[in-house]
């Protein structure tokens, strides 16, 4: 397990990936799979089912976990 340069509300900067270049805050953090979550960033689409919330249906986007080793934190 790493140790963490960041914690949940820091701002980083995406050093790797698509989003490279991207600064946005920290969601969650997690040291066991050395991943943190940003916001923003690495965005999935899920198909999401009609329900009574969501009479419509569709596609849901959600942030999906960054290796702790593409982040860089800036200062705000």
């Amino acid at each position: 397990m790493a140790k963490f340069n960041f914690k949940k509300g820091d701002m980083v900067e995406i050093i790797a990936g698509d989003d490279k270049g991207t600064k946005a805050e920290v969601l969650m953090v997690m040291p066991k799979e050395n991943k943190v979550l940003v916001k923003g960033c690495k965005l999935a689409k899920k198909a999401v089912k009609p329900t009574e919330e969501n009479p419509k249906g569709g596609f849901m986007s959600k942030e999906m976990p960054i290796d702790a080793s593409n982040v860089r934190k800036v200062e705000a």
